[in-house]
């Protein structure tokens, strides 16, 4: 079957678009209210510090976002059905009672990457739609948050190597 065979029309492609920024939007901007007790049940310097990091980045994609939605004319929308607000209300199914801080600290970074790994998802595909919409500034917003989010995946991933071997 051809690559292009059943594409939808742009209005279509444009309420695809809407949705899924609506989606990753809404989580980010969850979990930037959360973050602050996030990075409180960190253990060790360098998570917190990693975790102070990611805010500032979440941040920054909340801004880009939000300029996404003023060049596309659309204003972002709550929506009842967000499945990484799920999981930022769950508070990272952290257990408050751990004797051991290793297991708090490395559900921490199980979930930002869970999150992150949703997100690089989620930028692919907006950027897909992007292209075909021709929003070339939204486009390069995507970008920048995709390569963010890849960025702080990576991060998490060291700290976490560093964490478990620690040699």
């Amino acid at each position: 079957m051809p690559a292009n065979h059943n594409i939808p029309d742009k209005a279509y492609l444009k309420a695809i678009f809407l949705h899924h920024l609506n989606r990753i939007y809404n989580g980010k901007c969850f979990l930037r209210k959360s973050l602050a007790h996030l990075i409180s049940l960190a253990s060790f310097e360098g998570l917190r510090l990693a975790m102070q990091e990611f805010g500032g980045d979440v941040q920054s994609q909340i801004d880009r976002m939000e300029k996404i939605y003023a060049i596309i004319n659309e204003s972002s929308k709550d929506l009842e059905c967000n499945p990484i607000t799920s999981i930022i209300k769950d508070e990272f199914c952290i257990d408050k009672d751990q004797t051991m801080p290793v297991l708090n600290d490395l559900d921490l970074i199980l979930y930002v990457q869970l999150l992150e790994h949703v997100n690089i998802t989620s930028y692919r595909m907006l950027i897909m739609i992007a292209k075909m919409l021709k929003y070339d500034e939204a486009k390069q917003l995507l970008i920048e948050n995709f390569d963010e989010s890849a960025d702080n995946d990576k991060l998490f991933q060291l700290i976490a190597k560093e964490y478990i071997t620690k040699d």
